[in-house]
């Protein structure tokens, strides 16, 4: 048992021991599905280089495989395969923002605010979840509260499934607990349709909109902003 252990182990280190590989789990870290060709671009690598790696981590398990027509779409393969990256990032520390202004601008866009798979993270992400917590509609472990099953269903939001309500994922940015599972994916995706939150470019970085703020003052008080 121990062996077997130690070998799957070390085949997931080595899945994530290739930077181009990794600059693709960074990429899909918003969520989104994504193509062969744009991952290449992400990791100035040639387009087979791409497919190859793209293969190896659909194999390992930490992506999933999409065809539409001609195209092939890779994504994360669930929030799990999502934290593993999150954890990881976390447990490096403080990641510095490389050379240059527009490195500096796109990691303080990220640290501004992002999305961490299907779930806000970044300043905002932690401000949001503060605010739920001093409202009591989270306990301090992130926990949802009766308040806040109250609270959450008047977003539409229905807890069911295998995946966790929710729960604390620590943000490798502030180094601080933002709100994840199903109740933090819900919330993410409630933003964006209501044009609260939108993206920053084609990242993963998003910004709070004026009607957004608004909103958000109105939902939960000033501390959510």
């Amino acid at each position: 048992m121990a062996a077997v252990a130690a070998d799957d182990l070390a085949d997931l280190a080595g899945l994530l021991a290739d930077r181009s590989r990794a600059r693709f789990l960074l990429a899909l870290m918003d969520g989104r599905a994504w193509t062969a060709g744009e991952l290449a671009r992400v990791a100035g690598v040639a387009a087979s280089t791409a497919s190859e790696h793209l293969t190896r981590l659909v194999d390992g398990g930490l992506l999933v495989e999409r065809r539409q027509g001609r195209h092939r779409y890779v994504q994360l393969a669930g929030p799990d395969q999502a934290r593993l990256v999150e954890d990881l990032l976390s447990y490096l520390g403080p990641v510095g923002s490389g050379d240059g202004l527009r490195a500096v601008a796109a990691h303080e866009a990220l640290r501004r605010g992002r999305t961490c798979y299907d779930h806000l993270a970044g300043r905002l992400g932690v401000a949001l979840t503060d605010a739920m917590t001093g409202r009591g509609l989270l306990d301090e472990g992130c926990a949802v509260t009766g308040e806040g099953w109250v609270w959450f269903a008047g977003l539409g939001f229905r807890p069911g499934g295998r995946r966790a309500a929710s729960r604390a994922c620590l943000d490798w940015t502030e180094r601080r607990s933002h709100l994840a599972g199903a109740a933090g994916a819900h919330l993410c995706a409630h933003l964006h349709e209501r044009g609260w939150v939108r993206r920053v470019g084609g990242g993963r970085a998003v910004r709070l909109t004026p009607s957004g703020e608004r909103g958000l003052h109105d939902l939960l008080g000033p501390t959510a902003t």
